[in-house]
């Protein structure tokens, strides 16, 4: 049976199903209804800018782009982005789907905390970061008919979701804080670790080898 909610369309297919399984089996509930919610509001975001897209890729680039901080995909020194970004590709060239499809959702999750980039790009590479922005950060949420918010949010619930989303970003991060120097996601190692110490990037150009 076809899913729809929101007035969304959930493609019926092997790979759907199969990418719901993983995600749902990798990540806690707050996170798979969090990515979940991010498929919609991209999809959303896109059709109101009357950009099409692939909606098996946005499904995939929806559901994976926050695997990096789940236990079984995090690795120790790659950011969170390209840990999900690499989950992602293999499981498309897995399930016969082109390099160019699998790249294009790589660099959707790779870049989805990067502002200012992915809207310049491919829709199945803008939708991951149209959706995060507006599930996390609630952006432009005016743009998003009441309907279909209710509605989507009734399927997937937001308890205590602000400080569910902050925790679950601290727990995939603090054994590599490296790997957050130059994002926003500092700021998450630094609210939740008063010794926490950020890199910066003016200090590394000033006191680095050269001598001018």
């Amino acid at each position: 049976m076809t899913e729809i909610i929101g007035g969304v369309e959930v493609p019926n297919s092997v790979l759907v199903r199969e990418a719901t399984l993983l995600a749902r089996e990798a990540s806690e509930t707050s996170v798979f209804d969090h990515s979940r919610r991010v498929y919609f509001w991209g999809i959303l975001k896109l059709r109101a800018l009357a950009r099409e897209v692939d909606p098996e890729l946005a499904y995939v680039g929806s559901l994976f782009h926050d695997l990096g901080l789940s236990a079984k995909y995090r690795t120790s020194s790659e950011r969170f982005e390209v840990d999900g970004a690499n989950a992602a590709y293999d499981f498309l060239r897995e399930h016969g789907r082109s390099d160019q499809d699998a790249r294009n959702v790589w660099l959707g999750i790779g870049l989805h905390t990067t502002p200012g980039i992915t809207e310049h790009l491919a829709p199945e590479v803008a939708v991951v970061t149209l959706g995060v922005e507006t599930d996390v950060l609630g952006l432009h949420l005016e743009g998003l008919p009441s309907e279909a918010r209710e509605e989507v949010v009734s399927a997937h619930p937001r308890p205590d979701f602000k400080q569910n989303i902050l925790r679950a970003f601290y727990d995939g991060m603090r054994d590599r804080p490296e790997t957050t120097f130059g994002t926003m996601n500092d700021d998450v190692l630094a609210h939740f670790d008063p010794s926490f110490k950020r890199q910066n990037f003016v200090d590394i150009i000033q006191k680095n080898d050269w001598p001018e």
